[in-house]
């Protein structure tokens, strides 16, 4: 079976990307990943993968890459860096781009490797570290109907719905900036809620399950109000992933000469939580800011010590 579905590389195993890879690693692919901890390689490995410290190293003989790192910057050292997969990959290959950053950049890294011929997916994700091990994110895609063809049979086992979202290169990092707006607005939002209500001395889990059955719902109030209930601040996503999202988005409106307050009062938040120390805490840690703020009482921390 590995043979017919041939080598895949995973570059960047943080919690997004070992899912990714163990879900292709289920799937029977042959896959090799590649990140700077040890640990993750060697927890690849465990689960049937190889695991490699450069990203050519792991890219050596795939026809897809998929380079799930945190942003335009890290990309373009995937690709072009001193080891980067740009050196070993060939015309047809295709590399896949799950990184948030603005369509401008995810426009110029295509252009560089289409000259070598080699296809660019500009293909951000969503779902969370839950749903990539499950096989069931959501990839909002963008490329050329080649580079489609080419990642198909690795996003068909990763995600639950791949958008196809057309041929230009850029629209998917942008559905993606609206996606995280939301996002973080909701997560702020929703921090907001449940410290206003501890203040008033209202008993959390009864707040949860009304508003969950309320209009007042969210995919993140449902999502993330549950961490703030267990006082578990692991980092599914961290306070600093929406101090660069919702920054891009600021970068976005200012180019574009658009307002956007609701987004900028919901990165301030953020800000103040990476700020006070919790930046590479559950980014449902602004309660606690907001907790800090108002004296209010919430649920002890479970995941470490204060």
């Amino acid at each position: 079976m590995t043979d017919l579905l041939g080598k895949v590389a995973v570059i960047g195993l943080g919690s997004m990307g070992l899912g990714m890879a163990k879900t292709l690693v289920g799937a029977g692919w042959d896959v090799a990943g590649c990140d700077l901890s040890e640990t993750a390689r060697q927890q690849l490995r465990e689960a049937g993968g190889q695991g490699f410290d450069t990203p050519a190293l792991a890219a050596e003989n795939c026809n897809t890459v998929i380079s799930v790192v945190v942003n335009a910057r890290q990309t373009e050292a995937v690709l072009f860096g001193e080891n980067g997969v740009a050196n070993v990959l060939q015309a047809g290959d295709v590399f896949v781009s799950c990184a948030t950053m603005m369509a401008g950049d995810a426009q110029k890294m295509a252009a560089r490797l289409l000259q070598q011929g080699v296809h660019y997916l500009d293909a951000p994700i969503s779902g969370g570290a839950i749903k990539a091990a499950s096989g069931d994110l959501s990839i909002m895609a963008s490329g050329s109907p080649e580079a489609f063809a080419a990642a198909d049979p690795a996003l068909d086992v990763l995600a639950a719905k791949t958008y196809r979202l057309g041929d230009k290169v850029g629209t998917g990092a942008s559905v993606k900036m609206i996606n995280q707006l939301l996002a973080g607005v909701h997560i702020a939002a929703a921090s907001e809620a449940m410290a206003l209500a501890a203040k008033m001395d209202l008993d959390l889990e009864t707040v949860y399950e009304v508003i969950t059955g309320s209009a007042g719902n969210s995919w993140m109030f449902e999502n993330r109000v549950p961490h703030i209930l267990q006082g578990d601040y692991t980092p599914r996503s961290s306070v600093e992933i929406f101090v660069k999202d919702l920054g891009i988005v600021q970068d976005i409106a200012r180019a574009e000469r658009f307002p956007a307050p609701i987004a900028a009062a919901a990165l301030q938040m953020y800000l103040a939580s990476a700020g006070a120390g919790m930046g590479g805490d559950d980014d449902a840690s602004v309660a606690r800011l907001y907790a800090q703020i108002s004296g209010a009482k919430l649920p002890a921390r479970t995941d470490k010590a204060e």
